[in-house]
């Protein structure tokens, strides 16, 4: 059957650079490259990054060491502690600063378009299987575990919620280990490769939404009501500063862990029907508490620490999680498994044709369709880089959303399974 003759294939040569110390100190030089020519005043480099923005770059070189075998992105642990540790603090950091009353202003054309997302990601599944079994009839007609389907509903909880929700469609609708890999790899790749084009297409924001005549005055209100704000409180940090910073930063991270090793068993003890709400997943939890703390921390004094580089330090926490998110990128896994990433490229055609028609239609500036995109692809780890690639304000928005994402996640996942079960 094409599902036991199409497997993604283990490389067996070890990477040159194993050990994460050497790794991070090679992410890091990188990004300070990356980040010394982007300021740079040259005109070649002013020119190179008027064309390729500087983001994509920190994402795509440490695909580049990860393809070619110089490091081992499924091996390394730098993702793990960049997701677990940097971004609940990069999370509280962007946040601490963060005007809700301005967010509120920015209307309901966000969650429409998130919406749109989801819909687009249940519809477009089951219009790429269509497509494709019209040229390879066998992945219909097949029962099994190894059922294309069935690892389509577990790309459909990743793209929609994440790792909670793709675990629970694994569960509920039976994906064999072998089909699941495979569209373990797709899910990866495709949502990435798509990531890309968004951090792209932020960086023409201003030129896309002028043509489409989308209406940018709340984002701009509140991209410079946070500049006004950080003119007023804005002085050289002292020692004090940054290590309150990072305090902060770190102390709630420490704090949501804590947080989410008590009420993750809880809910799985005495709730266990709530795991379709992501409510039995620490991350989940840990995301959740450290959002709704930076929240509450912005309507207090500790708000003033973005006066003194809060979100600069933040954002440094991100970049780092972007070249790690790069880093488990594999180029090559396309060649691999081709029938099942053509599924995965039209399937992502979809849902992103969808979103730019609504977008049009309702003319919404490019940050709604961009985020409300990421909130359902990529979740909480991803949509708040693609937010702050418009603006270090909005990144709150972008996890905001992809809360929202984790919380519908199960349901429509399983609806696009459904559909994707009668059509096989």
């Amino acid at each position: 059957m094409l599902q036991q003759a199409v497997q993604v294939t283990a490389e067996t040569h070890q990477a040159l650079v194993t050990n994460d110390a050497s790794i991070l100190g090679f992410l890091a030089i990188m990004l300070g490259t990356i980040f010394y020519t982007a300021s740079s005043s040259h005109p070649f480099w002013k020119k190179f990054y008027t064309i390729v923005p500087a983001v994509l770059l920190c994402y795509f070189i440490p695909s580049l060491l990860n393809t070619f075998g110089v490091i081992d992105g499924d091996e390394s642990q730098l993702y793990f502690v960049a997701s677990r540790y940097l971004l609940p603090a990069c999370l509280v950091l962007l946040t601490i600063s963060v005007d809700l009353k301005a967010i509120a202003k920015l209307g309901n054309k966000a969650i429409i378009l998130f919406f749109t997302g989801t819909i687009g990601i249940v519809i477009g599944g089951p219009i790429a299987l269509l497509i494709v079994s019209a040229l390879w009839p066998e992945l219909l007609g097949v029962s099994g575990p190894d059922a294309v389907w069935r690892g389509m509903a577990t790309v459909a909880g990743s793209w929609i919620g994440g790792g909670a929700n793709q675990a629970a469609m694994k569960e509920i609708y039976g994906a064999g280990d072998q089909i699941f890999s495979a569209m373990v790899t797709v899910d990866v790749i495709v949502a990435n490769l798509w990531m890309a084009v968004l951090l792209i297409m932020a960086a023409k924001a201003k030129s896309i939404d002028a043509k489409s005549g989308a209406n940018t005055q709340a984002i701009e209100a509140l991209k410079n009501k946070v500049d006004k704000f950080n003119a007023e409180h804005s002085r050289i940090p002292q020692l004090s500063d940054l290590m309150i910073i990072l305090g902060v930063g770190l102390g709630v991270t420490g704090f949501a862990h804590l947080f989410s090793d008590f009420i993750t068993p809880y809910f799985i003890a005495n709730y266990p029907g709530t795991a379709r709400y992501s409510f039995h997943s620490k991350f989940f939890w840990m995301i959740v508490f450290a959002t709704t703390v930076g929240i509450i921390l912005s309507f207090t004094k500790v708000r003033n620490l973005e006066g003194v580089g809060a979100s600069k330090i933040g954002s440094s926490f991100l970049y780092v999680l972007i070249a790690t998110i790069g880093m488990k990128m594999d180029i090559r896994m396309i060649f691999d498994t081709p029938i099942y990433f053509v599924l995965g490229c039209i399937w992502m055609l979809v849902h992103a044709g969808l979103m730019l028609i609504v977008a049009k239609a309702i003319k919404a500036p490019l940050f709604y369709m961009a985020v409300g995109s990421q909130a359902n692809v990529g979740g909480a780890a991803s949509a708040p880089i693609v937010a702050s690639a418009f603006h270090p304000s909005l990144a709150p928005v972008g996890v905001l959303l992809a809360v929202l994402g984790y919380t519908v996640g199960t349901y429509m996942a399983w609806l696009c399974g459904q559909i994707l079960q009668s059509l096989a």
